[in-house]
């Protein structure tokens, strides 16, 4: 896994927290949700960054 696409993933992740915390706290559930889809978005690049790195060694 380079370090732009743990970077990028990582990104993906903790702005989708900001955006899911902001939605709860203001009663936005659109941006609520935005954030969870964030997370998962952030979630999966790294697991496919992980296989790709299984598959490297």
């Amino acid at each position: 896994m380079s370090t732009d696409d743990k970077f990028d993933a990582k990104a993906d992740e903790l702005k989708g927290k900001v955006k899911e915390t902001v939605g709860d706290a203001t009663d936005d559930r659109d941006l609520e949700a935005e954030g969870k889809g964030d997370q998962a978005k952030g979630n999966l690049k790294q697991a496919a960054e992980k296989v790709k790195d299984a598959f490297k060694s």
